[in-house]
């Protein structure tokens, strides 16, 4: 470990991405203090469903070998679900090819199988057994983790990276990294949800319709969350409520029980999509060492522990 990493480590954005790293990082005896503009409850990372497999995100040799290494800790959390928010559920994994998951996943997927007619009326793709996290549950856990290493958390605004006073800054920013780089290449999209009261369905089903219109339902603890929407470029955090009723739809339609579940909520989230995700290290304009991490599109949770991993090297080289 560098002397600069002795000196303490500002994190900079406190979704998924940024806690996790903040963990890693304190967890290896660093002095780190975690800059977030908004409250856990509120950032784009609780909004998420949250499954666990790589979607929407590049480059992809990367992103399985981050979700795996990913995989290993959710599988570890998953034997304390009430106090991590981390379970491991079964479902389907619609149009998904299984020579596809037999490429990266399907050794550590030992479960993984094309699904059968009962699983899937009338459609094909993979059964398997997936971490499923509850955000309400995991980002407190993840502060907890990280003031249990010594780390703090500062609620603040950021409107340059440089405002950040460490030797060593890691922008863990998502969106906001198209104006705070800036990064005009990171855009949003975005995805409005449903959150139903759960008629009784355990398993999660993932598919995707012929016009390529998405449908995912996952169930959480006291509630069913349905899903949803890939909007590129669209800005508005506000539901919709002829989306919700699409969204009741679809999903009613793969479980006809769904249709008459209560509304509890509606929420929307801009995932912070980018061609790749950049995870490297380079300087601020004064020369501190400045460590990107962003641009995890919908596969934040997925990918979280590997790009963690990597940014608290390149932070500590």
């Amino acid at each position: 470990m560098g002397s600069e990493a002795n000196s303490g480590v500002v994190v900079v954005g406190g979704g998924v991405v940024g806690l996790t790293t903040a963990v890693v990082l304190a967890e290896r005896g660093v002095r780190v203090r975690l800059w977030t503009r908004d409250p856990v409850g509120r950032t784009t990372s609780a909004v998420a469903g949250a499954l666990w497999w790589p979607y929407r995100i590049d480059p992809r040799e990367s992103a399985r070998a981050w979700a795996l290494r990913s995989l290993e800790v959710y599988e570890e959390l998953a034997l304390r679900p009430e106090a991590t928010g981390v379970r491991m559920v079964e479902g389907v994994l619609g149009e998904t090819p299984m020579d596809e998951a037999d490429s990266w996943a399907a050794a550590r997927l030992p479960g993984l199988r094309p699904v059968t007619e009962a699983e899937y009326p009338g459609g094909w793709g993979l059964w398997a057994r997936l971490p499923l996290l509850d955000m309400a549950a995991h980002l407190p856990y993840l502060r907890e983790r990280l003031t249990a290493a010594g780390g703090a958390v500062e609620t603040r605004a950021v409107a340059d990276l440089a405002e950040a006073d460490a030797p060593v800054v890691v922008n863990c920013t998502g969106l906001a990294a198209r104006e705070l780089v800036p990064d005009p290449s990171v855009r949003p999209v975005r995805g409005q949800l449903v959150v139903v009261e759960n008629p009784g369905i355990r398993t999660w089903m993932v598919t995707t319709g012929a016009d390529g219109s998405m449908a995912y339902f996952f169930p959480q603890p006291g509630r069913l969350v349905l899903g949803g929407t890939a909007e590129e470029d669209a800005w508005s955090a506000r539901p919709d409520p002829g989306t919700a009723e699409a969204i009741v739809r679809r999903c009613a339609a793969l479980r006809p029980e769904i249709a008459d579940a209560r509304v509890l909520e509606h929420r929307v989230g801009l995932r912070p999509a980018r061609d790749a995700v950049r995870l490297e290290r380079t300087r601020l304009p004064d020369g501190r060492v400045l460590v990107h991490n962003y641009g995890h599109g919908g596969a934040g949770v997925t990918v979280a522990w590997g790009c963690a991993r990597r940014a608290a090297e390149l932070a500590t080289g």
